[in-house]
């Protein structure tokens, strides 16, 4: 004990950190939950985001990834990050359909082109409108996909090809899908191949990588690229916020730059990811189906009900849904 004493002592009159004397201080151990699997372009990001604070801490935190809902299911990790059964989580905002509602404003057809340029927008409407109904943790960064299209066993070249077919979709998109004119079916991705396979269904609203990372080239023939009607689906990346609150200052600032990095490359991934289910379906034979202005126009005017229906809800919870549509439209015409 005299020599510890005499060492901090000897700290105090240099300046140096008593931790620096005694030696390394235990690192800060924290815990990830995400739902895709470890392969999976979001989660193989997730490790780098984690491995990138460790190195830039100099291995003050210690963040440990568990991949495919193995800490806690997919609908449940906000709740789960809210708890403190995880200290950050990763998950889809429209798996709890109502708890966000006005973030729901990013699933709507808005016409995303690019997962880069929805990746921006999330971020940017977060931003403007710090929405309450993420007050209970501290976000650490949004995303979005890329385009969510039609992809299909037989050709849709017009609106009025889908009528009637039994189109697989999740969330909102089960909305596209009836305004289309299809019939939407609920279902996890992960039952999609074997579904589209059978003829179950005759096809699925999703992004273009869909078509590699799932493999669901392999057992459709078409894609439309109905841009006039595409949508695309908010993340989260959260932290609980009684951790994130006991967190060191400099600690916090660290993981802040870091997260303010992710989103371009997060954003990145996602069209990169989307490259590669084009090239892979074409290169199995299948067609890629570009509408023209005129039809495409024709598919976005079939799903504008579903705006001004997001508008209305949002204006009888007394939110601020009209203004936050146009946001993310301008947004839009800007950047795309």
């Amino acid at each position: 004990m005299k020599v510890i004493k005499v060492l901090c002592v000897l700290a105090i009159l240099s300046g140096l950190p008593i931790s620096g004397v005694l030696g390394q201080t235990k690192p800060i151990e924290l815990r990830y939950s995400g739902f895709p699997p470890a392969t999976h372009g979001t989660m193989v990001l997730a490790d780098s985001w984690a491995k990138e604070i460790d190195k830039r801490t100099s291995g003050r935190v210690k963040i440990t990834i568990f991949p495919s809902g193995s800490l806690t299911p997919a609908p449940q990790i906000y709740d789960g990050v809210v708890k403190g059964i995880s200290d950050f989580g990763f998950s889809v905002l429209a798996y709890t359909r109502g708890r966000f509602p006005m973030s729901e404003v990013i699933d709507l057809p808005l016409g995303i082109k690019t997962g880069f340029t929805a990746t921006k927008l999330v971020n940017e409407y977060y931003n403007k409108f710090k929405p309450k109904e993420l007050e209970d943790v501290k976000v650490m960064y949004l995303f979005a996909h890329g385009p969510g299209i039609l992809h299909t066993k037989t050709a849709v070249n017009k609106l009025e090809d889908i009528k009637g077919m039994k189109i697989r979709c999740t969330g909102l998109a089960a909305k596209i899908v009836t305004a289309l004119g299809g019939s939407p079916v609920a279902m996890a991705m992960g039952e999609t191949y074997d579904a589209l396979s059978r003829g179950v269904v005759d096809g699925s609203m999703a992004p273009i990588e869909a078509l590699h990372g799932w493999k669901w080239g392999e057992v459709v023939k078409f894609t439309t690229e109905n841009f006039g009607s595409s949508y695309s689906t908010g993340f989260f990346v959260v932290m609980n916020k009684e951790k994130w609150n006991a967190l060191p200052p400099d600690i916090q600032k660290t993981i802040e730059t870091v997260n303010d990095e992710w989103i371009d490359k997060t954003g990145k991934m996602w069209d990169e990811i989307d490259r590669l289910g084009k090239e892979f379906t074409l290169k199995l034979g299948n067609k890629i189906i570009s509408l023209s202005k005129e039809e495409d126009g024709r598919w976005a005017m079939a799903v504008k009900p579903l705006l001004d229906e997001y508008v209305n809800n949002m204006k009888a919870k007394g939110l601020p849904g009209e203004e936050a549509l146009k946001f993310c439209q301008d947004y839009l015409k800007r950047n795309q």
